[in-house]
C-alpha cells in the first residue's frame, strides 16, 4: 500500500474539487475581469478580450449565472462591474440585478469585445479594462484560476512564477507514481477524517439537482424524467433515479443557476458526474456516511486520475471520463471489488469514448445523463463478471493501459476534431 502518495492524494483532490458558480470558462473571464478591474480602481468604460479556442468554444453558448443570457461578453461585463475578485470560481455570486442591467447597457454600446488569441495555451483568457486614461490587463492561463500576470498602462505588477501549469505537476508528482489500484486502496483506508471533506460535494451537487428539478432550467432533461415517471410511461428505481437526478444538476447548472457546482478538474459537469450518480446508489443501498464518504473520494479521485492524462480542454466530452471515476464508486457500493472495478471502467472506454465535446450549454445535460447510464451499466455487468476484453477495439486488458489508450486518443487524432468543431461552431 503506497501510503507515501495519500498526503498527495488529498491535496490533489482539495485542489481540483473546488466549489464553482456556473461554467468554469466564462467564470474564468469573469475572474479575469474582476481583477483587471479592482487594479484599475473605477468602473471600465472598455473591455477587450481575447480568449483560446477552446475557451471560446465552450463560452458561447452556455448560461452565465443570475444574467438570464448566455455567452462570454455578458461574462466579462458582469464579472468587471460587480465580480468578487477573490472569490475564485464563484466570482460571480454577489451580482444583483442591477448589475446586470449595467452589464446589458455596456453590451448595447458595444463596449466589450471577444476574440480568438492565437496561443498554444489549451485554457487562455486575456482581459483588458480601461476607463480612457488607464488600463489593466490580466491573463489567466492553463488553469481557471491561475494568473500569471497583470500589467497597468504597461508595466508588469505582477508576473507568475514560470514553472508551468498546475496539471503537468500533478502528473509528474503524484499520479506517474499511482495506479487505479493505488487509488482504489486509498479511498478504502485512508483516515476517514482526512477525506470527510468531500462531503461537500454531496450538499452542494445534491442541491443543485434539487434547483434542476424544478423543470425552470435548460432542455429540463432531469425534470423529462420526473414528469414521465409521474405520468406512468417511466418506473422508478436504481437506474431512472440516476438519470434523473444527475442529469437535473446539469440542467441547473448550464443554465445559469446561482446555486455552486462542486467541480472536478475545473468542471462542474464533471463534479456534477462524479458525484450523483455515486449519492444515488449510496443511497439506494442505504450506505452509512463513512461508505458513501469513501465511494465519492473514490469517485472523484479516480476521475482526476484519468482526466490527468488528458489535455484540460479538448474535443473529447469530459462528463464521460467523470463518469469513469463514478463507476469506480458505485460498483465498490453493490457490493464489487478492485477486479470489478476494473473491468467496468475497461467496458466504459469500450462505449463512450469519443463523444465530442462541442462547447459548454444546457445540451450538456443529454451527456451527462448518457454517461451516467453507461456507468451504471458497465457497473451491472462488472459484478456479473462481463466487461469489454482486451481484445475489442483501444481497450486493453489492464485498467491503467486502457486510459492511456483513450487518452492518448484524445489528446492525439482528436485535437483535429476539436479545431473542425469551432470551425463549425464559429461560422454557423
Amino acid at each position: 500500500m503506497k501510503k507515501h502518495l495519500w498526503n498527495g492524494f488529498i491535496e490533489t483532490v482539495k485542489r481540483e474539487v473546488v466549489p464553482a458558480l456556473g461554467c468554469t470558462e466564462p467564470v474564468s473571464v469573469a475572474l479575469a475581469a474582476a481583477l483587471a478591474t479592482r487594479e484599475l480602481a473605477c468602473t471600465p468604460a472598455q473591455i477587450d478580450a481575447c480568449v483560446s479556442p477552446n475557451l471560446m468554444k465552450n463560452g458561447m453558448g452556455v448560461g452565465v449565472p443570475g444574467t438570464g443570457m448566455v455567452g462570454l461578453p455578458i461574462a466579462a461585463a458582469v464579472g468587471a462591474l460587480a465580480g468578487d475578485a477573490d472569490a475564485g470560481l464563484e466570482v460571480l455570486k454577489n451580482i444583483t440585478s442591477t448589475d446586470v442591467e449595467k452589464a446589458k447597457l455596456m453590451l448595447d454600446s458595444e463596449s466589450v469585445s471577444i476574440g480568438v488569441a492565437d496561443v498554444s495555451n489549451i485554457l487562455f483568457a486575456k482581459v483588458t479594462v480601461s476607463n480612457g486614461a488607464d488600463s489593466v490587463t490580466v491573463i489567466i492561463a492553463d488553469s481557471h484560476t491561475r494568473v500569471v500576470s497583470i500589467e497597468k498602462n504597461g508595466q508588469v505588477l505582477f508576473i507568475a512564477d514560470q514553472t508551468g501549469s498546475a496539471q503537468p505537476a500533478v502528473k509528474q508528482n503524484i499520479f506517474e507514481q499511482a495506479t487505479a489500484h493505488d487509488i482504489f486502496e486509498f479511498a478504502l483506508n485512508a483516515p476517514i477524517e482526512d477525506i470527510d471533506f468531500i462531503s461537500q460535494a454531496y450538499a452542494l451537487n445534491d442541491e443543485l439537482s434539487k434547483e434542476g428539478l424544478t423543470g425552470k432550467y435548460g432542455l429540463q432533461i432531469g425534470a423529462t424524467f420526473q414528469r414521465n415517471v409521474d405520468r406512468g410511461l417511466l418506473t422508478g428505481g436504481l437506474l431512472t433515479d440516476i438519470l434523473r437526478r444527475t442529469s437535473a444538476a446539469s440542467d441547473a447548472r448550464m443554465d445559469g443557476a446561482m446555486k455552486p457546482a462542486m467541480s472536478n478538474s475545473g468542471s462542474g459537469n464533471q463534479g456534477i458526474a462524479a458525484t450523483m450518480p455515486v449519492v444515488v446508489v449510496a443511497e439506494h443501498v442505504k450506505a452509512n456516511h463513512e461508505t458513501t464518504i469513501r465511494a465519492l473520494m473514490m469517485s472523484h479521485l479516480m476521475a482526476i486520475y484519468i482526466k490527468s492524462y488528458q489535455n484540460k480542454l479538448s474535443a473529447l466530452c469530459g462528463a464521460t471520463t467523470a463518469s469513469m471515476g463514478a463507476v469506480a464508486g458505485m460498483t465498490w457500493l453493490l457490493g464489487g471489488q478492485f477486479s470489478h472495478i476494473s473491468n467496468a471502467i475497461c467496458s466504459m472506454i469500450g462505449d463512450i469514448t469519443g463523444i465530442i465535446c462541442d462547447g459548454a450549454k444546457t445540451s450538456c445535460a443529454m451527456k451527462v445523463s448518457s454517461s451516467a447510464s453507461a456507468a451504471i451499466k458497465a457497473a451491472l455487468m462488472a459484478l456479473d463478471g462481463i466487461r469489454v476484453t482486451g481484445n475489442e477495439g483501444i481497450v486493453a486488458d489492464d485498467v491503467d493501459a486502457s486510459i492511456r489508450n483513450m487518452s492518448a486518443l484524445a489528446n492525439g487524432a482528436m485535437t483535429q476534431t476539436d479545431v473542425q468543431i469551432l470551425e463549425i461552431m464559429v461560422h454557423k
